[in-house]
């Protein structure tokens, strides 16, 4: 694996996953973890996706019948958009029906990008534990 220069800077602001019921996880995360819900969509009571404090985001599949969990998508927050957008192109990806901000990797992984508010991914990767 060689390391060259980047389109672009940028951060998982959320990873989003199919489950089949979504209110016992709210409680779990919020209990757990401290993960409350910064956005509902849908009603309250069954919500259609709902997104936790974290980026952690949900979305209802109550037919599917497989491990729970599965993965959706990673929503990455992005410096410049256009440039992820046009270097992900250049390596196979393709925008799908969601608009060309959400991209298809060759091997099935699906990626959301989003632009960046205020200097945010300075400050998320300089937060990085890891580092």
């Amino acid at each position: 694996m060689s390391v060259t220069a980047s389109a672009t800077t940028a951060y998982v602001e959320h990873t989003a996953f199919f489950v089949r019921d979504i209110l016992p996880l709210i409680d779990f995360f919020a209990e757990v973890l401290g993960m409350g819900v910064t956005k509902i969509d849908g009603d309250p009571k069954a919500p259609r996706q709902v997104w936790l404090q974290g980026g952690v985001q949900l979305i209802a599949a109550p037919d599917f019948e497989g491990p729970e969990g599965r993965f959706g998508h990673l929503g990455i927050v992005c410096k410049d958009v256009p440039a992820a957008i046009a270097a992900s192109r250049a390596r196979g990806a393709v925008s799908t029906a969601k608009g060309d901000n959400w991209l298809l990797l060759e091997n099935g992984l699906l990626l959301e990008f989003m632009p960046e508010k205020g200097n945010a991914v300075e400050i998320v990767r300089a937060a990085d534990p890891r580092i």
